[in-house]
C-alpha cells in the first residue's frame, strides 16, 4: 500500500515536471518558416514529411497541432514553433533551403491615373476582364461601390480559387475569391474572422488597382471626382494576412502566396514589407520567386523608410512613391492675425474661432510623474488635463494627436513633426508647421498675455514641382545585390483617394468617429497598386508575356525624372514615373527566364540548394565561375565605383523585338563628364517579331565624390524609345 502510494506520488511529480519542462520549452519557442523550395506533386506525402521532420528535431516535445501550417500547393515548406537551437538543427537537414523567423511585416483615385497620362477613355483589351489581380493585404470591404459587379460575367475558367463566405462576407463576380490566414490560430477578442477588411488598407489598395468607376467620390469634399482603378474591368482575389494587433506575419504571407499562385491569379500586389533580408529568408521574395516560375509578376512597395529598402528581389517590381500635382495645406492663424501654412489633411472646421494656445512642455502631468522633457512631445498621459482642456497644444516632433486629444485639447500644432512623415489624417484639428514657423509661434506664445490660434480646414493646392519622390519613400541601392537597380520605378503614392470601409475610423484612431466611403492615404503602399494595375493592363494586351517582359515594358517606357529635387537620382525613382499607355507597346523587351535567374543566384547560393529551390535536378551554375548581377538581362545598368578610381565595366544584354517586324533601332547615349560610354553594336536591325539581338555596353572613366552619377541608353526606331538608366555610384 505504501509502495503503491509512493509510486503514484512519483508518477504524479514526474508528470508535473514533464508538463513544466514542456511549458518552459514552448515558452522559448517562436514560429519559424522552414522553406524547402519547389513542391513535389504528392501533397499528402509532403504533409507527412513535414511532421516527420519536426518530430525528428523536436522529439516528444512537439507541440499539439504542429506544424502550424504546411505549404504544398505552389512550393514546399512549413511553419513550426522552434527554439533557436532547433531552428539551427532544422536548417542543416537534407532538403531545407532556409529557416527563418516568421516576423511581422508592416503595411507600407480621382486624380492619380490622369496625372500619369492614363485617362478613363484609354484603349482597353477585351481580355482585361479575364485578368485577376491577387491582393495580399488586410482584407476587403466587398460592399464598396468600387467593387460592384454589375456588367461582369462569371469568373474566368482559369480561376481555381475559392471564397470563404461568412455571415459578414461574400464574393461576387468582381471579387471572385477571398481567404484569410492566421497560422498561429490565436485571435484577439473582437477580431473579424473572415476576409472582411479589419484595417482599411486592403480595401484602399485593391480599389486603387482595380476599382470600378464611381462618380462624385471624395473625402469630406477633398479630391472630388470619379474614383477608379487602373484596370476597372479586372477581377480581384483577396488574401487577408494582416490583423490589427499582430500585424502581417511572414508565415501567413507565404500561405497567401502558396494559394494565390495555385488559384490562377495573373498579378500579385503586395503593399507590405519590413526588414532587408537575404532573398530566400524573405517571405515576399520567396513567394514572388515561385510566382515568377508560374508566369505571375509580383508588384511590391519599396518601403516607407528612406534609409531602408524592404522589397528588392530582381524577379519582382519594387515601386517608389511619387508625388502628384495635388497637395493639401492647413493654415494656422494666430491671435495677432499672422497666418502660417502647415500640412495635414484636416476635415475639421473651427470656423475661424480662436482658442487659447499652450506649449506641451508647459503642461506636464506631474501627478503621473511626467515632466516637461516628455510633455513637450505630447505623449499619451503626459499632459495635464486641467491645463490643456479646451486649448490648442504646441507639440515638439511628430504626434498622432492622441495624447492631446485624451487630455481634452481642441487642436494640435506640430513643430516640424511631419518632416519626412506620411501625409495623414488625425483625430482632431492638427497642422504641422515648419521648425521656422513653429519658432515664431513659440515666441508669440511667450510674448502675449492671452495667446490664441485657430486651425483652418485644409485646402487643396497645386504642387508645381511635381513629379518628385516623396520624402518617406525608401531609397536604394539594393542592399543584397547593389548592381541590380532598386527601386525599379515610381508611381503616384501621395494623397491617393480610394475606397474605404465605413465601419473603420478614417484616421484608424480610437475616439475618432468620422467615417467615409473614400479616404486619402499616402505611402508606397498606395504606389504599389498603381504598378500592379499597369502590369495587368500590359498583360491584357500580351497574355503570353513573361513577368520579366512585362516588368521590362514598364521600366523602359517610364517617364524620366530629375535629380534636381531627389539627389539620390535613380536610387529614389528607378527608371522613372510609370507610363502605362506606352508600356503596352514598348518595341523591345529585356526578357529573363527561370534559368537566367538561377544563373544569377549562383553568385549567392550553391548548385545543390538551387536544385531544391527549382525542383530541377539538372539545374547547374555556369562553368568557369558564379553568375553575377552584371550578367542578368536587367533593363537597367548599375556599377559601383571608388572615388577617382578608373572604371572599366562591360554589360551584356539581349533584347527581344515585340514591335514592328522589320525595324531598325539606333542607340542614343547620354553621359555626364568623366564617363565614356559605348554601345556595340550601336544599330540593331530586326526582321521579325520575337527576334533576339544582343549588344554590349562599356562604361569607362572616373567619378568624383558625387554619390550617384546618371547616364542613359535609349534604343530608338523612330516610333518606340526604349530607355534604360545607367547608374554609377560611390557606396557611402
Amino acid at each position: 500500500m505504501a509502495l503503491s502510494w509512493f509510486l503514484l506520488l512519483s508518477l504524479t511529480i514526474s508528470t508535473l515536471l514533464n508538463i513544466g519542462l514542456y511549458s518552459a520549452a514552448q515558452d522559448n519557442r517562436k514560429a519559424y518558416i522552414v522553406y524547402m523550395g519547389d513542391s513535389p506533386k504528392d501533397e499528402v506525402s509532403m504533409a507527412q514529411l513535414h511532421v516527420n521532420m519536426l518530430q525528428n528535431v523536436v522529439g516528444s516535445d512537439i507541440a499539439p497541432g504542429s506544424p502550424l501550417h504546411s505549404y504544398k500547393r505552389s512550393f514546399n515548406g512549413f511553419v513550426a514553433k522552434l527554439t533557436e537551437k532547433e531552428a539551427q538543427e532544422m536548417a542543416g537537414k537534407e532538403g531545407v533551403v532556409s529557416v527563418f523567423p516568421s516576423e511581422k511585416q508592416e503595411l507600407h483615385t480621382t486624380r492619380s491615373w490622369d496625372f500619369i497620362g492614363f485617362p478613363q477613355q484609354v484603349k482597353r483589351s477585351a481580355l482585361e476582364s479575364d485578368i485577376i489581380i491577387g491582393v495580399i493585404d488586410t482584407g476587403i470591404w466587398p460592399q464598396s461601390s468600387s467593387f460592384d459587379d454589375k456588367g461582369f460575367g462569371p469568373p474566368p475558367s482559369k480561376w481555381k480559387g475559392s471564397c470563404q463566405v461568412s455571415s459578414n462576407f461574400s464574393c461576387n463576380n468582381k471579387i471572385i475569391g477571398a481567404k484569410y490566414y492566421k497560422s498561429d490560430g490565436f485571435f484577439v477578442k473582437g477580431e473579424i474572422l473572415s476576409p472582411l477588411d479589419s484595417n482599411g488598407h486592403g480595401t484602399h489598395t485593391a480599389s486603387a488597382a482595380a476599382g470600378g468607376l464611381v462618380s462624385g467620390a471624395s473625402f469630406f469634399g477633398f479630391g472630388l471626382g470619379t474614383a477608379r482603378g487602373g484596370v476597372p474591368s479586372a477581377r480581384l482575389a483577396v488574401y487577408k494576412v494582416c490583423w490589427p494587433d499582430e500585424g502581417c506575419q511572414d508565415a501567413d504571407i507565404l500561405a497567401a502566396f502558396d494559394d494565390a499562385i495555385a488559384d490562377g491569379v495573373d498579378i500579385i500586389s503586395v503593399s507590405l514589407g519590413s526588414y532587408a533580408r537575404d532573398y530566400f529568408q524573405n517571405s515576399i521574395a520567396v513567394g514572388a520567386f515561385h510566382a515568377m516560375r508560374k508566369g505571375i509578376l509580383t508588384s511590391t512597395s519599396a518601403g516607407n523608410d528612406p534609409s531602408s529598402l524592404t522589397n528588392f528581389s530582381p524577379w519582382s517590381i519594387s515601386v517608389a512613391a511619387s508625388t502628384m500635382d495635388r497637395n493639401f495645406v492647413t493654415n494656422v492663424q494666430l491671435g495677432n492675425d499672422k497666418i502660417y501654412e502647415g500640412t495635414s489633411i484636416n476635415t475639421f472646421d473651427m470656423k475661424n474661432k480662436q482658442f487659447p494656445v499652450i506649449y506641451g512642455g508647459d503642461a506636464p502631468n506631474t501627478t503621473a510623474n511626467y515632466d516637461s522633457s516628455l510633455s513637450r512631445y505630447c505623449f499619451g498621459d503626459s499632459l495635464d488635463k486641467n491645463l490643456v482642456k479646451g486649448k490648442i497644444v504646441l507639440c515638439d516632433g511628430y504626434t498622432l494627436g492622441t495624447g492631446a486629444q485624451s487630455a481634452g485639447a481642441v487642436g494640435v500644432v506640430m513643430s516640424g513633426g511631419a518632416s519626412g512623415k506620411l501625409a495623414d489624417t488625425y483625430p482632431l484639428p492638427l497642422s504641422s508647421l515648419s521648425l521656422e514657423d513653429s519658432a515664431k509661434l513659440y515666441i508669440y506664445l511667450n510674448s502675449s498675455r492671452k495667446p490664441s490660434a485657430s486651425i483652418w480646414k485644409s485646402k487643396e493646392k497645386s504642387d508645381k514641382l511635381v513629379p518628385y519622390i516623396a520624402s518617406y519613400s525608401s531609397r536604394g541601392p539594393n542592399p543584397i545585390t547593389p548592381n541590380i537597380l532598386k527601386p525599379d520605378l515610381a508611381a503616384p503614392g501621395a494623397y491617393i483617394l480610394a475606397a474605404w470601409p465605413p465601419y473603420i475610423s478614417v484616421s484608424r484612431i480610437e475616439g475618432d468617429n468620422r467615417i467615409a466611403a473614400y479616404n486619402i492615404l499616402s505611402g508606397t503602399s498606395m504606389a504599389c497598386p498603381h504598378a500592379s494595375a499597369a502590369a495587368a493592363y500590359v498583360k491584357s494586351f500580351h497574355p503570353t508575356w513573361s513577368p520579366a517582359a512585362i516588368k521590362s515594358s514598364l521600366m523602359t517606357t517610364a517617364k524620366p525624372m530629375t535629380a534636381d529635387i531627389n539627389s539620390e537620382a535613380e536610387f529614389a525613382y528607378g527608371s522613372g514615373l510609370i507610363n502605362p499607355l506606352k508600356a503596352a507597346y514598348p518595341g523591345l523587351v529585356y526578357d529573363i527566364d527561370e534559368n537566367d535567374y538561377v544563373n544569377f543566384l549562383c553568385g549567392r547560393y550553391n548548385a545543390k540548394l538551387l536544385k531544391i529551390i527549382t525542383g530541377n535536378s539538372k539545374s547547374s551554375c555556369p562553368k568557369g565561375g558564379d553568375g553575377t548581377a552584371s550578367d542578368l538581362n536587367y533593363p537597367a545598368f548599375v556599377v559601383s565605383a571608388s572615388p577617382l578610381e578608373s572604371i572599366d565595366h562591360v554589360f551584356n544584354r539581349t533584347v527581344t523585338n515585340v514591335g514592328s517586324p522589320t525595324s531598325t533601332y539606333k542607340a542614343n547615349l547620354v553621359a555626364p563628364p568623366g564617363l565614356e560610354i559605348t554601345v556595340n553594336p550601336s544599330v540593331l536591325s530586326f526582321t521579325s517579331v520575337g527576334e533576339k539581338l544582343s549588344y554590349a555596353v562599356t562604361v569607362q572613366g572616373t567619378v568624383a565624390r558625387k554619390v550617384v552619377v546618371s547616364a542613359s541608353l535609349v534604343w530608338d526606331d523612330g516610333t518606340c524609345q526604349v530607355r534604360s538608366p545607367i547608374v554609377v555610384y560611390v557606396p557611402t
